[in-house]
């Protein structure tokens, strides 16, 4: 399968050369030039099967130059008891007849990000192979929380790679800090950015696009590839979880083949809820995609009005990986309601630089309110939602799932729509621990790392062995910068 830009139709390479280049050099997001379809006899088929098995199957249809034996050993080795704390992998879990959540953070990273960042480097290692690459990849990310410490986790001493990941200064947790700047490995770089997540996104993706900056690279022996959900690489391995969660929901007796299932998935950057559309476009029966956001919620706006307009204050909230005022995966979207039309996405993509917003046509606007329902949860309801799930049904959340859980609730007092529904939880309670024992009625005794064993002594709940062994942990980076500045910290870096 070939995969091209959605700002270029005319732009086609192989799924390797997709994976290894991540961002197209006209600023497009590489898509599939098809989406492959399955049907009730594959769904059936994997029911009973092991995650890694799924994985293999899923991803297969879409990395058609790879080989079914390799994509099963990358799945052995992403999803292996080394790595995760749970045979599932992903497992679904009840809360009551209608309602299910998707736990998906039981990797080493204790987010979501780790279902595709454990997978990704084999994938762009296995590429550099069938391409013949002799440079060294630099890896450029920029996160707003969980992406960073999970990219270098999976990047770390991996040969022919180096990674160096941008966050915003005090805009991530205290802990997702710490994950960050003792990460070990020697290809690995940190910097932080006075700004926020979108000011280190729009730099990452200035530097992408940079010609002079590529050619000087190339003459050192680099070249740049992105471990963010704009690579198609993060995005596959994500579709895989929701297809997995219909199969256990299906394996348990939740539903029967061919039911519908709701999925309401907290997002900011789009790549999560992107990756449920194009499950639900192979046909996997998936009724309403619900769109949560916080108190940025430049994409319930958009839902609801075909508008997206970015000019509008920027919080900094308790759920910061959901803190984004540019969501980079909905271009792929645009493209695909818009009937692949590269010039349409063009045009929407040059009024967001120029003015930070834009009208899509009516034709999408009716496609979006058939397919999605957005909505947004502020702090004190992200609060009201832990300690709602916490003392009535036992449950302990993060910020996040929090979100997801509380719009999940307005959808279906708007709607009246008893759908079965898996809310998606993308990161474990254990990354936010001030912010949960505070909605859980406790008053924090120190911060940071400090308060993983308060938390663990007042809620009975575990917490990741990863988390906690952070505590005494040898902190390795300090280096920060100016957004303007982040050219000058990749050439260091790769000098």
């Amino acid at each position: 399968m070939n995969y091209y830009s959605t700002r270029n139709r005319a732009l086609r390479q192989t799924a390797a050369e997709s994976i290894k280049m991540g961002l197209s050099r006209d600023g497009g997001l590489l898509t599939p030039c098809e989406i492959p379809q399955i049907d009730g006899a594959f769904l059936q088929s994997l029911t009973n099967a092991r995650y890694q098995e799924r994985a293999a199957r899923v991803m297969g249809l879409y990395l058609t130059d790879y080989t079914a034996e390799e994509l099963l050993q990358f799945a052995e080795n992403a999803y292996g008891p080394d790595k995760y704390d749970t045979e599932a992998v992903a497992p679904v879990r009840k809360v009551d007849e209608n309602t299910h959540c998707l736990e998906l953070w039981h990797g080493p990273t204790s987010a979501f990000k780790d279902m595709a960042l454990q997978m990704l480097p084999q994938l762009l290692s296995a590429a550099l192979r069938k391409t013949g690459e002799e440079k060294t990849v630099c890896i450029l990310v920029a996160t707003s929380g969980d992406t960073g410490k999970a990219a270098m986790e999976g990047f770390a001493d991996v040969p022919q790679t180096k990674i160096m990941v941008f966050y915003p200064k005090d805009g991530v947790s205290q802990i997702q800090e710490a994950q960050m700047v003792t990460q070990e490995g020697a290809n690995v770089g940190v910097c932080a950015v006075v700004g926020n997540f979108d000011d280190a996104q729009a730099g990452v993706k200035r530097i992408f696009s940079d010609e002079k900056m590529r050619s000087t690279l190339a003459d050192r022996g680099y070249f740049l590839s992105s471990a963010n959900s704009i690579n198609w690489g993060r995005i596959l391995p994500q579709v895989v979880y929701y297809i997995s969660a219909y199969c256990d929901l299906l394996r348990d007796g939740a539903i029967k083949l061919g039911d519908k299932v709701n999925f309401c998935v907290p997002t900011g950057n789009f790549g999560d809820i992107l990756a449920a559309y194009y499950a639900k476009h192979m046909g996997l029966p998936v009724g309403k995609l619900i769109c949560a956001s916080n108190r940025n919620d430049v994409l319930t706006d958009f839902l609801r009005t075909g508008v997206y307009d970015r000019n509008r204050p920027f919080h900094t909230t308790m759920s910061p990986s959901m803190d984004i005022l540019v969501s980079s995966n909905l271009e792929r979207l645009l493209f695909d309601l818009s009937g692949e039309n590269d010039a349409e996405v063009r045009d929407y993509m040059a009024r967001l630089a120029k003015d930070g917003k834009y009208e899509v046509s009516d034709a999408i606007k009716a496609a979006l309110k058939e397919q999605y329902w957005g909505g947004f949860c502020d702090e004190s309801g992200t609060a009201a939602t832990i300690a709602e799930y916490y003392r009535n049904k036992g449950y302990l959340i993060d910020t996040h799932t929090a979100v997801a859980a509380n719009v999940m609730e307005q959808y279906r007092q708007a709607t009246g729509d008893e759908t079965v529904t898996v809310f998606v939880s993308t990161a474990s309670p254990y990354k936010f621990c001030n912010h949960v024992l505070t909605a859980i009625g406790e008053t924090p005794e120190s911060d940071g790392v400090a308060l993983i064993d308060q938390l663990q002594r007042v809620s009975g709940v575990t917490a990741p062995r990863r988390l906690a062994a952070l505590t005494g942990k040898t902190r390795r980076f300090d280096l920060w910068t100016e957004k303007a500045g982040m050219d000058n910290v990749v050439l260091e870096f790769l000098k």
